[in-house]
């Protein structure tokens, strides 16, 4: 079936420097990511990670699927203006090199996994113990 999106609502989704975190970082790195993963990547809290999560998805920029007690978000592929979009986020300058960070680390945060899931939950303790709260 074919999401109908308008175009602004995509734009809106992209007006934030953390969602633009998300998706480049989704983009860069062509994986699936549950929002532990993302929270130990961009040492945001789950809270946060998941209301934005919600606004991409809704913009039909994401997918996701539930897997056990883990949901994995993925960008959504295969349409021409979306993946001009994420190669439009991948080109951004990195100039405070946040970007480079968070990239560094997802990549360290993925070699958790196992058999190719996320297993462990939110791995960063300061994070974590937020959640507790």
């Amino acid at each position: 079936h074919t999401v109908q999106v308008k175009p602004q609502e995509i734009f809106q989704a992209l007006a934030d420097p953390t969602r633009i975190r998300i998706v480049r970082l989704l983009a860069e790195t062509d994986e699936e990511a549950c929002v532990c993963e993302l929270v130990d990547s961009l040492l945001e809290p789950q809270y946060k990670l998941s209301r934005h999560l919600k606004v991409l998805r809704q913009a039909g920029l994401l997918s996701a699927e539930k897997d056990g007690r883990w949901i994995y978000h993925r960008l959504v592929c295969g349409v021409t203006y979306l993946n001009l979009s994420y190669e439009m986020l991948r080109a951004l300058p990195d100039s405070d090199g946040l970007f480079a960070r968070d990239l560094q680390n997802f990549r360290q945060r993925m070699c958790l996994r196992e058999d190719g899931h996320c297993r462990v939950g939110i791995q960063t303790a300061s994070l974590a113990a937020a959640e507790g709260e």
